[in-house]
């Protein structure tokens, strides 16, 4: 028979921020995990969008320098190689939390 106790515990675990025993979310302040994530992979795509749209430019010839095209499509790939560099320590995270034996 299950422990009511501990029924439920990792359905909302990732969007509630950690918080001590007793502290409530107002006081925490935070955001939670979830929508920490997802800014960051909006953010990138953004600028995923403003490189493309600077390599456009370049292409048509509408004011775009060499340089500020360069430096946009640099700042997307990093951005975007970090992101993936982030998502594959939480997937290694992911596997060892399953690993664990209670």
């Amino acid at each position: 028979m299950a422990d009511p106790r501990v029924m439920g515990v990792g359905t909302n675990i990732l969007t509630q921020p950690f918080a001590p025993k007793g502290a409530s979310q107002a006081h925490h302040g935070g955001k939670g995990f979830v929508e920490t994530l997802q800014e960051s992979i909006e953010k990138v795509d953004q600028q995923q969008k403003a490189a493309d749209a600077s390599m456009q430019d370049l292409a048509v010839g509408r004011g775009k320098t060499l340089h500020e095209t360069m430096i946009s499509v640099e700042q997307a790939g990093i951005s975007f190689k970090m992101m993936m560099a982030v998502r594959g320590k939480l997937i290694n995270a992911y596997h060892e939390v399953m690993r664990m034996q209670f």
